[in-house]
Order: structure tokens, then C-alpha cells, then sequence
């Protein structure tokens, strides 16, 4: 949840707000109910009251041209639809009946000097990240080849000294042990590490390393988007497909990632395993299927073979 008040400061350097009425209601409620920040501002829309309502030049002109009981009729919509703020764009001037009005039923009313179209803009874009579905999981988030990759298993498996062996080999670290993921788009999910962890890696021997300070500016990253999911296991594990027909998938968030399984056992070299994962990866969003081809490959051997015997 978030309130007024938290929108206006958190946006204090993009965006200079100046309240005119309803500061008592400084904390009330931008309730989300699971929808997008699209769906939560816009232009003065009386079909969907629950929006910040934002007037431009043409909503503000709309709403002077009716006579002041119409005008009110239309606030008292809006009021029961349960708006949560009001927003006048571009320093237009803010009619008198609307300022008594959003003081009496204490509605936020706040003006701007930024054009209501880039104000919608912004604010949707702000809202869209916030108040996002968020979640926290255990594992390590690299950057690998430019594609997100979390890498997770039971303690003691070497997530850590797999992500210290592929920053070495020039892939970047976003976070260990915590990694913060929020669904940015209905098809997206991001990664970040919590400012308290903030470019360090914990290895067992070793301790907490500071990854930007060992390595350089490129082994860190602040973010990155989720593309696949590498889960290590156990070499004992009974549940191991080694050659899965179908692709494997993780739900996070109401989102289907790829996901790969690798066995730790001595003798494997991880990283490099992690490389080919993440390149079939890359080859599988351009709609490559290896094991499409291959089964189709092989299809057709046996056909052959069929039409000789």
C-alpha cells in the first residue's frame, strides 16, 4: 500500500507538487488491488473514479464549462468512487468551487508545473515499480552473458563459489544470499539486492567479499531481468532428468521462468555449465528448440532406416 504523502516525496526531485487543499488527508490510501500503474492515474475519467485524477488544459476546461451543481455532482462521483487524489497539470489555475470542495471532503488536491500527458507518464511508471508484486528468495543473481540468472539449491551445495568463479570469468554479480524480485510487467520479473548486502559475496573459508572492490566497476550490477532459473542438486538426487524432452519452468511471481537442473559432483566444472545454459537459453527466446531439432533429427533416421529394411 501507499499513500499520498509517500507518492509526493518519493517523486520530490522529478516532479515539484504543491498542495492547495485536503493536506489533512495526506495519508490516505492508493489502494492498487492487483491492478497495473496504468490503471491507477490517468486524465479525469468519471468511468473510473478510483484513479489520481489528473486535469490538463482540456479535463479542466470540461469541468468550467458546467454550472457549479453539475460540477459538484460530478466531485461527489468521484468522492463515492473513492478518488484518491487530485492533480492539476501545467500550474493551471485551480477553479474555487474545487479547492472548497476537496477541503471539505478532504481529497488531496496538488498542482504541478509539468504537462498532465508527461505527468501520467511518470506517475504510471512510478506507481508500475512500487507497487509492484514483490518477493524475496534465497540464492545468488548474476548477470551472465547479459542474461539474469538466478542461481539456488540447498545450503552447502557452492552457490556462492560458482558465483565467485563466474565473476572471475567476467559475468557480474547482483546479489547473494537475498535477492528482491518484483514483477515490473505482467511477463517480467527484476532482480536487486537489498542496500544492506549491496555488491558483497559471502564464501565459506572466506567470509564477506566486497565484489566491486576486489574486482572492478563491471562485476556488479543494480538490476537485472529474470531469464533463467539454475537450480543446483545434489549428485545422490533420485528426481534427476538427464535429458528432459520438455523444457522446465518455475512459477515466481504468477511468471513462468526457465529453469535448468545441474548436479554437483567433483570433477564438474559449473561455470561452464552455467555458460551453455544461459546460450541455449539465448538460442531458446530467438525460437531455437535444440531438442525439437533433434527429435525431428531423429524422427526422420528412423524413417530412413525403416524404408531400407
Amino acid at each position: 500500500m501507499l499513500t499520498i504523502q509517500e507518492l509526493v516525496s518519493d517523486n520530490a526531485d522529478k516532479i515539484s507538487f504543491t498542495w492547495v487543499a485536503g493536506l489533512g488527508a495526506a495519508h490516505r490510501m492508493i489502494s492498487d488491488a492487483g491492478m497495473s500503474g496504468a490503471d491507477l492515474v490517468g486524465h479525469l475519467n468519471l468511468i473510473h473514479p478510483s484513479r489520481i485524477q489528473v486535469f490538463g488544459k482540456e479535463e479542466l476546461s470540461y469541468y468550467t464549462r458546467f454550472e457549479i451543481k453539475r460540477r459538484v455532482h460530478h466531485l461527489e462521483d468521484l468522492v463515492a468512487g473513492g478518488v484518491p487524489a487530485i492533480l492539476i497539470a501545467a500550474n493551471l489555475p485551480v477553479p474555487d468551487d474545487l479547492r472548497e470542495f476537496c477541503n471539505l471532503q478532504q481529497i488531496p488536491l496538488l498542482t504541478t508545473s509539468i504537462d498532465a500527458a508527461a505527468l501520467i507518464d511518470m506517475l504510471r511508471i512510478y506507481l508500475g515499480k512500487r507497487l509492484a508484486p514483490k518477493t524475496t528468495v534465497h540464492g545468488v543473481f548474476m548477470d551472465v552473458l547479459g542474461v539474469g540468472v538466478l542461481i539456488t539449491g540447498e545450503s552447502g551445495l557452492g552457490k556462492s563459489e560458482l558465483a565467485l568463479e563466474l565473476i572471475s570469468r567476467g559475468h557480474g554479480l547482483v546479489a547473494d544470499d537475498a535477492v528482491e524480485l518484483s514483477r515490473t510487467a505482467p511477463n517480467m520479473i527484476e532482480g536487486a539486492c537489498p542496500s544492506l548486502l549491496q555488491n558483497l559475496l559471502e564464501v565459506r573459508g572466506l567470509g564477506l567479499l566486497d565484489i566491486r572492490t576486489i574486482f572492478g566497476e563491471t562485476s556488479v550490477r543494480r538490476k537485472m531481468k529474470l531469464k533463467l532459473v539454475v537450480q543446483l542438486i545434489r549428485s545422490t538426487a533420485d528426481a534427476f532428468e538427464r535429458l528432459p524432452v520438455q523444457d522446465q519452468t518455475q512459477a515466481i511471481l504468477g511468471v513462468q521462468i526457465r529453469r535448468v537442473m545441474l548436479q554437483v559432483a567433483a570433477g564438474r566444472n559449473l561455470a561452464v555449465l552455467v555458460e551453455a545454459a544461459v546460450r541455449n537459453t539465448i538460442l531458446a527466446l530467438r525460437g531455437i528448440d535444440t531438442m525439437g531439432e533433434f527429435i525431428e533429427r531423429q524422427a526422420l533416421a528412423i524413417m530412413e532406416s525403416s524404408r531400407k529394411e
